[in-house]
């Protein structure tokens, strides 16, 4: 359990350097669910200490990083997957020290190996989040 939006970072700061250079992560969950916090904090977990913001209307978002290029991208917005492929999303998927896609379930089946993780509201408790990892 995750209480509160400084638990959400910690976990991410905590988690990022444990992650593989050029790995993939899907986050789900539904608005409000805390995927950009976590987000936030895998940023600081690699260096990077500036504004780490939701890339809803930009869809993606890079950052460097002492450790290398993180990528955030919301495929909220995206109504055909071949839109982010177009904005060069396999190479820079395959160029980052670590990928974050939100709401990224067309893109399931072209990167099989990426783990899934979802944030989840706790029933009765607003500032509690649940994250599991459903694949």
């Amino acid at each position: 359990m995750l209480n509160g939006e400084t638990s959400q970072r910690q976990l991410g700061r905590r988690l990022a350097p444990l992650t593989p250079p050029g790995m993939l992560l899907f986050l789900e969950g539904e608005l409000g669910a805390g995927k950009t916090t976590f987000s936030q904090g895998l940023a600081l977990g690699l260096g990077f200490t500036d504004l780490v913001s939701s890339p809803t209307y930009a869809l993606m978002q890079e950052y460097p990083t002492p450790q290398g290029r993180l990528l955030h991208v919301d495929a909220y917005r995206v109504r055909h997957p071949q839109e982010l492929y177009e904005m060069d999303l396999e190479r820079l998927v395959e160029t980052a020290r670590l990928s974050l896609i939100e709401w990224g379930e067309s893109f399931y089946d072209d990167f099989p190996q990426a783990p899934v993780l979802r944030l989840e509201h706790v029933a009765g408790q607003p500032d509690v989040r649940q994250m599991l990892r459903v694949r």
